[in-house]
Order: structure tokens, then sequence, then C-alpha cells
């Protein structure tokens, strides 16, 4: 992905965190709500209904 663009997409929750990538799962990864949100293709899913809640 794209550093640039990784430095820019925050999570569309209402606290907006920057996000980061786990390369092996091909997720962004937002540690104040805990949610993994999927990267597909090379485009990153910033739906919350398509993230996972990574501690479940």
């Amino acid at each position: 992905m794209d550093p640039a663009l990784l430095a820019i997409l925050a999570c569309p929750d209402t606290h907006h965190s920057p996000l980061t990538l786990d390369p092996t799962a091909a997720e962004l990864l937002c540690s104040t709500c805990d949610r993994a949100f999927p990267v597909r293709d090379g485009i990153p899913v910033l739906l919350l209904d398509e993230a996972r809640r990574r501690s479940a």
C-alpha cells in the first residue's frame, strides 16, 4: 500500500484514529476501536459493516 495513502487514512468511526497496516492479514487496524478493515485487491474497505472486531 502506498505510504502516502496510509498516512491520511483514518478509522471511519467517530474518533477518526489513524490506521496501521497488517500486510500479512491484508487489513488496516484501528487501535482505538479494535476493528480490522479489509484490503481487497489493494483497495481499503473502510465500511464499519465490513470491519471485524479483533477482540472477538
